[in-house]
C-alpha cells in the first residue's frame, strides 16, 4: 500500500460542525420570504452541494416557490453568523497539530471561498492550512464531486491519486475520491452521513482496505496515518 502523503478535509460534517448556523440561517431566508421553516435535521440533509443547491432543496422541501434572491438573501444571513455555534469536531484540532507536521493538509469544499477562510481564521485553523491548499466552491474548479479542484490540489503537492486520502462525510466527498482515483476517508460523524447510501458500503469491491476508510471520531483517522 502506498503510503499517504497528502490528506485533503471537507469542510461542514468534517473539519467543523456548522450545521446549526447554517439551519438557522436557511431557516432566517425562508421566514423572511413567508416560507415555513425547517427541521435543522432536515436543512443537514441538504448540505453538500453548494449554496446554491442547499437553498433550492429548502424552498422545494416547504413547497414554497423559490424567489430569485433567495440565494443572495441566504448568504447574507449566513456571512453574518458563520460563527455563532460553528466549532471543530472534538479531537479535531489534535488530529491536525499532529499530521500538519508530517503530511501536507488542504481543504476542498464547496462552501464559498471568503466564508471557508473565515471559518478557518476564526477558529485558528487556518495555521493548518495555507491559503494556496484550501479550494472553494466559488474559485476556478467546478465544485465536487468534480474531481478538478482535488486534483489541483494534488498537483500543487506533487503528490499522486495514490498517495492521497479526502476526508470527507457524504456521497460528494465519495464520488469525488471515485473520479479521481484517490483514497477516501468516511467520517461517520458528520450530518452529510445521514444521507449517504449504504448501499455502496455493501459492496466489497468498494470496501478496499488500501483505499476506503470508515471513522466515527476524528481521532481514529491517526490509526490509517
Amino acid at each position: 500500500m502506498n503510503p499517504v502523503r497528502l490528506v485533503i478535509f471537507d469542510l461542514d460534517g468534517t473539519l467543523v460542525d456548522s450545521r446549526r448556523d447554517i439551519a438557522e440561517s436557511a431557516n432566517a431566508t425562508l421566514v423572511s420570504f413567508g416560507a415555513p421553516p425547517l427541521t435543522e435535521e432536515e436543512i443537514g440533509r441538504m448540505v453538500g452541494d453548494g449554496a446554491p443547491t442547499l437553498v433550492a432543496r429548502a424552498f422545494a422541501a416547504t413547497g414554497a416557490e423559490r424567489p430569485p434572491d433567495a440565494l443572495d438573501r441566504f448568504l447574507s444571513i449566513y456571512n453574518s453568523r458563520l460563527l455563532t455555534h460553528t466549532r471543530p469536531y472534538d479531537g479535531m484540532v489534535e488530529v491536525l497539530a499532529h499530521l500538519a507536521p508530517r503530511v501536507p493538509l488542504g481543504v476542498l469544499t464547496n462552501k464559498p471561498l471568503d466564508a471557508t477562510r473565515a471559518i478557518l481564521d476564526g477558529l485558528d485553523l487556518t495555521r493548518y492550512f495555507p491559503m494556496a491548499r484550501i479550494v472553494g466552491g466559488d474559485g476556478p474548479f467546478p465544485r465536487k464531486p468534480d474531481p478538478a479542484g482535488l486534483q489541483h490540489l494534488m498537483t500543487i503537492c506533487s503528490v499522486q491519486a495514490p498517495e492521497t486520502v479526502l476526508v470527507g462525510d457524504s456521497v460528494v466527498d465519495w464520488r469525488t475520491t471515485v473520479a479521481a482515483a484517490t483514497r477516501v476517508c468516511l467520517a461517520r460523524y458528520g450530518f452529510g452521513w445521514e444521507t449517504f447510501p449504504m448501499e455502496l458500503l455493501s459492496d466489497p469491491a468498494n470496501l478496499l482496505s488500501d483505499r476506503v476508510w470508515v471513522i466515527d471520531r476524528p481521532n481514529e483517522l491517526l490509526q490509517y496515518l
